[in-house]
């Protein structure tokens, strides 16, 4: 993608031209699959932004259209999100609480304009790094976290019940409590539902499943009249095209807050989810491509009447689980978007609530990955906490906070990883020049008495000094070497603070009688080194090309001292 400018910033060009036509049947599937999610949840999302319930069809349809050009996120299906309808809603009730809705509709294409706005001025900064602070066990956790907040939000639906949305748990006692009131009609709608969908996946993994069941549950409905045995359905769709307004301008000023609050969360939780439903052997997406992407989605969608947006979990998450295999797939969302403006909002209006949450349940179980949890807890036990830690924030706090705790994470894992570096004793494996830890496996490998030969990585500073000091110096009280031989390949710096540490060092050892030597000095490492005192004081005689030359001047040594 980095070929050309054009494949650069239009990455459509790098899949379209030499798209494999054995993908198609898999993209068509999984658009109209997605299309019978989105269409239904961005008319509710549209709801509870305080909208008229078309501003959903048309975020899913001119913001989608443009993603699907520019994105570079294979699965990623762009509309709007739960987190972004509430962001909207708390910002257009502070500047119109009384509005009538075309004056809403005008406030919220403001809002899209100036989230698009600061989403190309994050792109043209390159700002998309941050997302790089998003470890694999993380997105792990946030994917387990999303599937079981999405599994909960859908359970309503598929029981027939009835409650005010709160919190994952909050949901599941109240999910408990209206037990006995479920609808066994819509009940047993689902788990056919349900049972069809997991079937196939497990069965025939190449059947359409989510899209036979949307049909399925569409022809039950008309013919059967689920309605009246109180099975919800869709409901009515407006139709109609969007028609170019513009925004009011007007309010920037007092919306340009919520659209940096929606901005920031929206592209989290929209390269969160990119990146956590990307397959193996896929292209990573591209951070700052994404910026572009979305800011170019919301600002040219500002000028017909939608309200921001940005990438969905649950709705990616039945792209992906429906077979995506490009972002072809959210083409065909789109003609199935025009298509129901147009024509097919009738048939779409007899789709059962519990049809709908069965497919999203379905394809979201997937999501909890056990055998990937118990990789990684093979691996390394501290990763496998980091990401529980993430699943618990998006599971306890929401899918944004969530994002923001799986962030946390990363990087106190990374701060954790950098302030712990490890101190390894070397020996020499024997009959070459190889110098590894010393290890159960290799307990041949060559030690020399009087010398202690250590190896610590990464750069060493103010932070993790007196850590690597606090595992040297039991060795060296353990060893009582005459000479101190550190390695310093795998040091690329020296922080100014570590470099004073290790100065008083160098003092300490001398004064017990424990020469220091230094070998394999990076060149950063060799320049701070030679202008400070430590370097004066080590000289020729105490800094060594590498470990071998320091060990044959160490043999040398101590066979003249033998001689002598």
């Amino acid at each position: 993608m980095k070929e050309s400018g054009r494949y650069t910033y239009l990455p459509a060009l790098s899949w379209l031209p030499g798209y494999p036509m054995e993908w198609l049947r898999f993209d068509l599937v999984a658009g109209l699959t997605s299309a019978a999610v989105v269409i239904p949840k961005a008319m509710a999302l549209a709801v509870i932004a305080g909208l008229p319930i078309e501003v959903g069809l048309y975020t899913a349809l001119v913001p989608m259209a443009i993603y699907a050009v520019l994105g570079t996120s294979r699965p990623l299906s762009v509309s709007t999100t739960s987190a972004i309808a509430v962001l909207t809603a708390s910002g257009l009730a502070g500047i119109a609480p009384h509005s009538n809705s075309a004056e809403l509709m005008g406030a919220a294409t403001m809002l899209a304009l100036l989230v698009g706005g600061m989403f190309a001025l994050a792109s043209f900064l390159k700002l998309g790094f941050v997302a790089n602070f998003i470890s694999d066990p993380v997105l792990t956790g946030f994917k387990a976290g999303i599937g079981s907040i999405i599994i909960v939000d859908q359970m309503p639906k598929l029981l027939g019940v009835h409650f005010s949305k709160g919190g994952f748990f909050q949901n599941l006692a109240s999910i408990a409590e209206h037990m006995p009131e479920t609808i066994v009609p819509t009940v047993v709608l689902g788990l056919i539902t349900l049972a069809l969908v997991v079937g196939l996946q497990y069965r025939s993994p190449r059947a359409p499943g989510p899209l036979l069941a949307v049909v399925v549950g569409i022809a039950a409905s008309g013919r059967m009249g689920l309605e009246r045995m109180g099975v919800d359905l869709v409901g009515n769709i407006p139709a109609g095209l969007p028609a170019f307004t513009m925004p009011h301008i007007s309010l920037a000023g007092e919306l340009w807050t919520a659209a940096l609050g929606i901005a920031l969360m929206s592209f989290a939780e929209t390269v969160a989810a990119g990146r956590a439903f990307a397959s193996r052997g896929e292209p990573r997406p591209d951070a700052d491509q994404e910026l572009l992407a979305l800011g170019l989605a919301n600002f040219a969608g500002g000028f017909f009447q939608i309200m921001p947006a940005g990438g969905g979990t649950s709705q990616t998450a039945v792209n992906r689980g429906a077979g995506a295999r490009s972002q072809m797939a959210e083409l065909v969302t789109v003609v199935v978007v025009v298509a129901t403006l147009i024509l097919l909002a009738p048939v779409m209006s007899l789709m059962p609530q519990a049809t709908l949450a069965a497919v999203i349940i379905a394809t979201s179980i997937p999501l909890i990955n056990i055998a990937e949890f118990r990789g990684i807890l093979r691996f390394r036990r501290s990763e496998f906490s980091w990401g529980i830690v993430s699943l618990a924030g998006v599971v306890m706090l929401g899918s944004l906070r969530g994002i923001l705790v799986a962030v946390v994470a990363s990087l106190l894992s990374l701060v954790y990883q950098a302030n712990h570096p490890p101190v390894y004793v070397l020996g020499r494996k024997r009959g070459t020049s190889v110098f590894r830890p010393l290890s159960p496996e290799h307990v041949e490998d060559e030690t020399f008495p009087g010398l202690l030969i250590v190896r610590t990585e990464g750069r060493v500073h103010f932070a993790n000094a007196q850590r690597i000091g606090d595992k040297l110096w039991p060795l060296v009280h353990k060893e009582k070497p005459h000479v101190l031989l550190i390695d310093c390949s795998a040091i690329p710096d020296i922080e100014y603070t570590a470099l004073k540490m290790l100065t008083d060092a160098e003092q300490k050892l001398r004064e017990s009688g424990i020469a220091l030597w230094l070998a394999a000095l990076n060149p950063e490492a060799l320049r701070v080194i030679r202008q400070e005192s430590l370097g004066k004081t080590l000289g020729r005689d105490g800094m060594f090309f590498n470990v071998e030359e320091a060990v044959e001047m160490y043999q040398k040594q101590q066979g003249q001292n033998r001689l002598g």
